[in-house]
């Protein structure tokens, strides 16, 4: 590397660490500014009262020393020390307690914070990065440190008040002296902080080994994996994986240790030889008469309290310069740009009264990823209901994330009511939507609310939650649970936080299916529904039902519904076949039967396998 670029990365680097220190300070203003206020207090008297103390005690030595010393003079002295031992005592005490609540209120802000950045995210193109999620899982770690890098700003500022204070008293004795003992913490100095910018790569380097353990961790306990991990034998094999990745991690911890120790052994051996030089001179000079008494116990608790203090503070710096660096990620998340860019003239989504409308619609999971919709151009007039069909990885899925505004297509629009999507706030959007994803989520919480989270302001409607249960015909099984709708839906947490508490049950595949489509219906009101594959995971019976009773209620909305199954589509309005990204055929049932393409032949051959299953 050439001069110019170790400086060109030097300056990076203390770029980053300052940014990473005024973020951390000005997160722990905002948090709990008292408790600041009461933590530099407790400093300024932990960091002078050793030297005060110092100096009352050379008060004492040489009085002693004298054939004139006062005794009234002596007992204040005294006195002076005693207070300075209560002061010390207490400031102590109170400085624990202030931490205490540095570390509870800056990590409650931090985390916050955090999750507050990534809800921010209006788009799914970010969640879906690994780099992100790296980002993430180290800015979480620096989130719950932040109270650790300001404990080493507030100790490195109490070391530096006793290192001038000592320093200062070392000068009046000798010059030459207090230059050495400086001149020789300086290597100390630069090797932490050599060691703590080699730890903070090493962070980044092994986020992605950090996150894969802490992923087979939770898949070994997790209650849904727990079935096929058990009856494929597969509980030694992650825990093997695990393992594997936690010795790369261990490995390089091991050799950053390491070298941390040499330095510091080799640090201490030349700090201990300099300061039994400088007694040793201390004594002699005090034999030839040129110090007094009270100079060599100055001197005594000068060396002791600079080396305490040289070692406490080139430690603090190097901490602090590690978590400051590490803070880099958190200040990368939380101000992280929205992936989807905000209109910069935007239009409120008016309720839906023309249609939708996808003009040449391209798109792709990333830049040199292949393309998942190419050219696609539809029109779902209002009041219609439109099937999307297609084989597994055609695109249908993708179709529902465009339309919700997850992502934005990378060529072409849609419009909402002539609207491009991207001039509508993807928030406003979404109020208008209501979805069953092919996915859909499996909240720990209770039966009701993992209803009513479907639409919030209603998260206490129980007449509301109770109908939305009846359309999706999950009413009768929740009134059967324990506690009906307010069973916990769980095998994972107690219902209210106690080990008293009756433990909650899981539902099947299909219940929780049905509870889902409960959910989406929460916002039946809403000007488009979209159901994708919603029959997964429900038998024949169910899923014919619940069909039938999604026709009725969809009756005269606007309604897109995704499916692979042809025998739950032929009521639609209007069904378009997707293939290879692209709308292969557009019609009605009886028109794509007739056309005899690739509907017709989906259709004949699901048809002829319901069939053989009859015969």
């Amino acid at each position: 590397m050439t001069g110019e670029s170790r400086s060109h990365t030097f300056a990076a680097r203390t770029a980053e660490f300052l940014r990473g220190l005024t973020a951390v300070l000005t997160l722990t203003m905002r948090a709990c500014p008292g408790a600041l206020a009461v933590r530099v207090a407790t400093v300024v008297i932990a960091g002078a009262a050793p030297v005060a103390a110092s100096w009352l005690l050379k008060y004492v030595v040489d009085s002693l020393a004298a054939d004139d010393f006062r005794t009234s003079d002596l007992n204040r002295a005294a006195a002076g020390i005693g207070l300075l031992t209560v002061l010390l005592a207490a400031g102590s005490a109170i400085s624990s307690y202030a931490d205490g609540r540095i570390r509870r209120a800056t990590s409650t802000q931090a985390q916050s914070d955090l999750l507050t950045a990534v809800n921010r995210l209006s788009g799914l193109s970010k969640l879906e990065t690994p780099a992100f999620h790296n980002r993430v899982q180290l800015a979480i770690q620096s989130a719950q440190g932040a109270d650790r890098l300001i404990g080493a700003v507030l100790q490195g500022a109490q070391g530096v008040l006793t290192l001038a204070g000592f320093l200062v008293s070392l000068l009046l004795i000798s010059p030459a002296l207090a230059a050495i003992l400086v001149a020789a913490a300086i290597p100390a100095l630069f090797a932490h902080l050599a060691n703590s910018r080699h730890r903070a790569d090493m962070f980044w380097r092994t986020s992605n080994l950090a996150r894969r353990q802490i992923f087979y961790r939770g898949l070994l306990t997790d209650t849904q994996a727990a079935k096929e991990i058990r009856l494929y034998e597969l509980g030694d094999y992650f825990a093997r994986r695990m393992r594997t990745d936690l010795d790369s991690i261990n490995r390089q911890e091991e050799h950053l240790d390491r070298r941390l120790a040499t330095y510091e052994t080799a640090l201490a051996v030349l700090g201990a030889g300099i300061s039994t030089g400088a007694l040793v001179w201390g004594v002699h000079q005090a034999a030839a008469h040129a110090l007094t008494a009270g100079d060599v116990s100055l001197l005594v608790a000068a060396l002791a309290g600079m080396q305490t203090a040289l070692i406490s503070l080139v430690g603090c710096i190097a901490q602090s310069h590690q978590t400051a660096l590490l803070f880099s990620h958190y200040l990368h998340v939380t101000g992280v740009r929205d992936d989807l860019p905000a209109p910069a003239n935007p239009i409120a989504a008016p309720p839906l009264s023309r249609g939708l409308e996808l003009r040449d619609v391209w798109f792709r999971y990333t830049d040199d990823g292949p393309w998942i919709l190419r050219g696609v151009s539809l029109t779902i007039p209002h009041g219609t209901s439109l099937a999307v069909v297609g084989l597994n990885g055609a695109g249908k899925s993708t179709l529902v994330k465009l339309l919700c505004r997850l992502y934005d297509p990378q060529r072409g629009s849609i419009h909402w009511d002539g609207i491009d999507l991207k001039d509508i706030p993807a928030d406003q959007l979404r109020r208008r939507v209501s979805v069953v994803f092919q996915d859909p989520m499996e909240y720990d919480l209770t039966a009701k609310e993992n209803i009513g989270l479907g639409d919030l302001g209603s998260l206490d409607d129980r007449e509301r939650i109770h109908a939305a249960a009846e359309d999706a015909d999950i009413h009768t099984v929740l009134t059967r649970l324990p506690q009906g709708y307010d069973t916990m839906l769980s095998r994972v947490f107690f219902p209210d936080d106690t080990e008293a508490s009756d433990s909650g049950v899981q539902l099947s595949g299909g219940q929780w299916q049905r509870l889902a489509l409960a959910r989406a219906l929460m916002r039946s009101e809403r000007d488009l529904m979209i159901l994708d594959e919603p029959g997964t995971g429900l038998d024949a019976v169910a899923e014919r039902h619940i069909h039938d009773r999604l026709t009725a209620l969809r009756e005269g909305a606007t309604s897109i519904l995704v499916s692979h199954r042809l025998n739950t589509v032929r009521a639609a309005d209007a069904i378009v076949v997707i293939a290879d990204g692209t709308v292969h055929e557009a019609g009605t049932h009886e028109q794509l039967m007739a056309a005899d393409g690739a509907y017709a032949e989906l259709f004949t051959t699901q048809a002829e396998g319901y069939e053989e299953i009859v015969r």
